[in-house]
């Protein structure tokens, strides 16, 4: 988490300085006020409480696993992200800032990404405490301790899925200049790539092999895929058409604009 934080650092700073000042304005504009304290702090706390405290949590399994968390996480990060996303473009439009932000020596692309890439170190700053969950159920555990490479695997189909979300919240604000309407049609998005397709692909039916292929479609297929430990490059390209998929819809939007 730390050096996919460093390294979308490296790349705004050294390839688009104007991308990385819209980076900037897009932190401020979060931490601003105490809804992004707030937004990050209760991401936390349900986690916390969800993994050590309600019942079935990590420590009743009786070995060391950090599953429930990767189970429990992209569904929380479908509320978290969409909160994070639904005021990067949609309060733009609102106040009448984008047409200031389109006097700049920027192209709509740079805009794009650096929206995108303020919004998702945001999420990283999120996710990045959660590795003291690792070292909890490490020095909790009794035997050979927690499986270091499925947990790392797991980690990087969170920050992928983390990343695709972001995507789909971008986009959806680009729809808007309405925050809360960027945040319901965010949430009902992601939830519909995350698990529609799965869900869609569980009827009756579609068995027999047109169910597989709709899974596919669907982000929580790759997303368990990476989560064995087992990083296949189908799935990262997957990812990646995501993110370029919802981020040129968002390029698209600001044309018409």
């Amino acid at each position: 988490m730390i050096l996919l934080l460093c390294l979308v650092y490296l790349i705004l700073h050294n390839l688009s300085k104007p991308m990385w000042s819209v980076c900037k304005k897009e932190l401020r504009q979060f931490f601003s006020s105490l809804t992004g304290y707030i937004a990050i702090i209760v991401f936390l706390l349900v986690n916390g409480v969800m993994l050590f405290v309600f019942e079935n949590n990590i420590l009743d399994f009786g070995y060391a696993t950090l599953d429930r968390f990767f189970q429990l996480a992209p569904w929380i990060l479908l509320l978290l992200i969409p909160a994070i996303t639904m005021r990067s473009f949609a309060e733009e439009f609102k106040t009448g800032t984008f047409e200031i932000l389109q006097t700049r020596p920027l192209s709509r692309w740079q805009i794009v990404f650096g929206k995108y890439f303020g919004s998702l170190i945001v999420v990283g700053i999120a996710l990045l405490p959660t590795i003291i969950y690792y070292f909890t159920i490490q020095q909790l555990s009794s035997g050979e301790g927690i499986d270091t490479g499925a947990t790392v695997g797991s980690y990087i189909g969170l920050v992928f899925l983390a990343a695709a979300f972001t995507a789909v919240g971008i986009c959806s604000s680009s729809f808007t200049n309405n925050a809360v309407i960027a945040f319901i049609i965010s949430l009902v998005a992601c939830a519909l790539f995350y698990y529609g397709f799965s869900a869609i692909s569980q009827m009756p039916g579609l068995s027999g092999g047109a169910d597989y292929y709709l899974e596919m479609i669907g982000i929580d297929f790759h997303y368990r895929s990476i989560s064995r430990g087992i990083v296949d490059t189908r799935d990262l390209i997957y990812f990646l058409s995501v993110i370029v998929l919802f981020l040129s819809i968002t390029n698209r939007n600001l044309l018409k604009r």
